[in-house]
């Protein structure tokens, strides 16, 4: 058994950790006590003569060896800012993220030797690193406990009812679970979670998601990574009914498709800045009974056109995907027009990002040396196109974020055109590395995402 402690200095990991590892009879791995051992000195002394750097670096060899260990394992205050650290210790393991409010963590810290990471005062420091290390935190944990107002004792009675099983619902939540995951088709997610109740679950919400790869994606990532998670399909009219089926699971995250993305967002407590200027979520990250909003699908746009730095584009649709698109296209400087079936719909979105719009049939290839089409014309079983090869011109680049099939009707048209082209599983690929860095706090490449895909 592997249980990890993670969190901000003075959250208890310490003390918490001894009575796990007493109640267990578990061996104690405490990182911090295991990187003096390797430089020969107090980690005050470290910070001194040698710098975070190197004590960062030592980190990450002390926590690579524990990576097969067996025990509790208490790591540093930013340990899981390091996404290989993340990958080393969510093997085969849990991670439990032990969490209180500035205003304790600092005064439970006051008067400690270690030296401050920052030039702030001690007490605005911890504030500045707890917000700069939110997404690493909840990222690489399974569950959140907050040890605010809690013993260690008490806090430790929790981890140990969740090792041991014991279900924190009541008998009539249990029945509404199971109700619902029978409407839902997904009785085979009951029985394993009721088989394993150390598993986490996270899914795809959408009507209708039956097409979507995140499933395949997901748990072939789960196990080369050793995680205790399954991956499944939340396909449901009604988006708040999915969420009250995700409360009631040991769900991690979600992933959120259409029709979705800015329905979910009235049910969750914390929204990024990026959602929030998009106007959509598609990322929903689960932790301590607060659910946090992300949005990944606009670096799937911006990473891949990148190279297009500058350039005039028309994005061709005005929903969640098209302000995504349109977004991603801004920060990549380039001057952006909308274009959708609404016309005034175009105009709302484009009013927004400051750019200009116009109807579908205004289309002039001409104007554009970038396409983003984000409708779904052209997704298994439509064998439309908006666009002809006629209407193209050999210097566009045209993307199509549409990836089921691979080959969509457009990208067919700009092939034949000479354009250059980008397949919707680039975008998946790209904000797929990001949505799941957030929800599992690991670090994977695209070219790893591509061959899990493959």
């Amino acid at each position: 058994m592997k249980v990890v402690l993670i969190g901000f200095r003075g959250t208890g990991k310490t003390s918490v950790g001894r009575i796990l590892a007493s109640r267990l009879g578990l061996p104690l791995h405490d990182t911090d006590a295991l990187i003096e051992q390797r430089a020969g000195m107090p980690i005050p002394e470290l910070f001194r003569q040698h710098g975070e750097a190197h004590f960062r670096a030592l980190e990450r060899e002390v926590v690579a060896s524990l990576r097969a260990a067996e025990g509790v394992i208490g790591t540093g205050g930013g340990a899981v800012c390091d996404p290989a650290n993340v990958t080393d210790l969510r093997r085969h393991g849990r991670v439990f993220l032990l969490t209180a409010p500035p205003g304790i963590i600092h005064e439970r810290i006051a008067g400690s030797d270690r030296p401050g990471l920052t030039a702030l005062p001690p007490e605005e420091e911890v504030r500045t690193l707890l917000l700069r290390r939110k997404e690493a935190y909840l990222g690489a944990a399974d569950i959140c406990i907050d040890t605010g107002r809690r013993t260690p004792d008490e806090a430790a009675e929790i981890i140990l009812g969740q090792i041991h099983g014991e279900s924190v619902r009541s008998p009539d939540e249990r029945r509404e679970r199971d109700n619902l995951l029978s409407k839902f088709g997904l009785e085979t997610v009951r029985e394993m979670v009721d088989r394993d109740p150390g598993l986490m679950v996270c899914g795809i919400a959408g009507n209708p998601c039956a097409h979507s790869r995140s499933p395949l994606l997901y748990n072939r990532l789960f196990a080369h990574f050793g995680m205790n998670y399954h991956y499944t399909r939340f396909e449901w009219p009604d988006a708040g009914v999915i969420i009250r089926l995700a409360t009631l699971l040991p769900l991690k995250g979600l992933s959120v498709t259409i029709p979705f993305k800015t329905d979910v967002m009235r049910h969750l407590d914390e929204i990024d800045d990026h959602a929030a200027a998009i106007g959509a979520v598609n990322t929903i990250v689960w932790c301590g009974g607060r659910m946090y909003g992300h949005n990944t699908d606009w670096l799937g746009v911006q990473i891949p056109l990148a190279h297009r730095q500058g350039a005039r584009a028309v994005v061709l649709g005005a929903g969640g995907a098209a302000a995504a698109a349109v977004y991603a296209l801004r920060t990549l400087d380039m001057d952006v027009t909308v274009l959708a079936r609404r016309p005034e719909a175009a105009r709302t979105l484009a009013e927004r990002f400051r750019c200009r719009w116009g109807a579908l049939e205004e289309f002039k290839g001409g104007d554009a040396d970038v396409v983003v089409h984000t409708t779904p014309v052209g997704m298994e079983p439509d064998i439309r196109s908006l666009l002809a090869p006629c209407d193209l011109e050999r210097k566009t680049t045209v993307f199509d974020l549409v990836y089921t099939p691979p080959e969509t009707p457009l990208i067919r048209a700009a092939q034949e055109a000479g354009c250059e082209t980008i397949p919707g599983t680039e975008m998946f690929v790209h904000q797929a590395t990001e949505q799941f860095r957030l929800i599992t706090g690991i670090a994977v490449t695209p070219e790893l995402v591509r061959e899990m895909l493959a």
